[in-house]
């Protein structure tokens, strides 16, 4: 068994905006990430909640970055919408779909039909991220839904990480219909929901799969609904002041900055870490405050400032006693 965290494990589930690439663009070092499991023969997965590709179209894009990708490994909430909307509605129902052309194609395949106004008499709405999405199909899907039609969303990410900084997600876009209608969805299929890590773990066989993402509020989330262990990365959504304050169903097993993490010793990103001082740093609690001092990697301050707060020291109660902790706060805006 190799030595470093992804040895420990049989399946890596990985998402895929802000963990292997934004928006079109790969992320430092995930090509080299993916190239070094699949070495070592570890089953790899890919789980997104962006509804705007289906599956053949997001394997084609990361192949062409350079990340190897089966249309089988990877799971999108397009496709887990459809499959559930199929499950639920008599073959041919008409169903107005709020997104991307990948979400329509999902829907036809699934053996429903796809309709744009609510004046087809759609008998469910299914809402997903598509960059086109604007007032009209949104006004026909209100109209759909207070004429009784079930309303079900892909996701409710309310951001999508890019490389100017994060952009409105379909959780924005659901907001929209939210307060227009003054209810929520019937139903929300992706992640923080576990269907799509488990269903990646039936798939691959895998008896322990390691989820790495890059929010706590959905892939962070989700891992946890599904009983699985789960590695955040710094290079998404959420930052180091998210993580401190994370509730207890947001937590994960493991933090690092990138995905340079899985291939160290799972010891090195465990979270929290319980200690005086490590790597350089030491922090002093009394009571409702904690002092970080030294200098070192951020992340080990991270983790060691995680063991402070999640156990009941605010946000506000952490202070610097160097130069270099005062950077890092700082920089991580507390």
């Amino acid at each position: 068994m190799t030595a470093d965290l992804a040895g420990g494990y049989d399946l890596v589930v990985f998402d895929l905006d802000g963990v292997v690439y934004l928006i079109d663009k790969p992320i430092a070092g995930a090509a080299e990430a993916v190239g070094q499991l699949r070495g070592r023969k570890t089953a790899v997965a890919y789980a997104t909640n962006n509804a705007s590709r289906r599956a053949a179209d997001v394997a084609a894009l990361l192949t062409g970055m350079g990340v190897p990708a089966a249309p089988a490994e990877v799971l999108t909430s397009a496709g887990a919408a459809a499959a559930v909307l199929a499950e639920k509605l008599p073959a041919g129902s008409p169903v107005l779909v709020v997104g991307a052309d990948a979400l329509r194609d999902e829907v036809r395949e699934a053996g429903l039909t796809p309709v744009g106004e609510a004046g087809d008499e759609p008998v469910a709405v299914v809402q997903g991220y598509g960059p086109d999405v604007g007032w009209r199909v949104l006004t026909e899907a209100s109209l759909a839904v207070r004429a009784g039609a079930m309303w079900v969303a892909t996701n409710t990410d309310r951001t999508l990480p890019s490389p100017r900084g994060p952009l409105p997600g379909n959780g924005s876009l659901v907001a929209v219909l939210r307060t227009a209608l003054d209810r929520d969805p019937d139903l929300v299929v992706g992640k923080p929901g576990p269907a799509l890590f488990t269903t990646a773990a039936s798939q691959a066989h895998a008896e322990h799969p390691l989820v790495v993402g890059d929010r706590l509020d959905t892939d962070i989330r989700g891992a946890v609904a599904a009983g699985l262990d789960s590695l955040l990365v710094l290079t998404g959504v959420s930052g180091p002041a998210d993580l401190l304050a994370a509730d207890e169903s947001e937590r994960p097993t493991f933090v690092a900055a990138d995905l340079s993490g899985l291939f160290r010793p799972a010891a090195e990103a465990a979270v929290p870490l319980k200690a005086e001082d490590a790597g350089g740093w030491r922090v002093d609690r009394d009571g409702d405050t904690v002092t970080l001092a030294g200098a070192g990697d951020p992340v080990v301050a991270l983790r060691l400032l995680c063991a402070a707060t999640w156990s009941g020291v605010p946000l506000s109660g952490i202070t610097a006693a160097s130069d270099a902790a005062r950077e890092l706060l700082g920089a991580w805006k507390l």
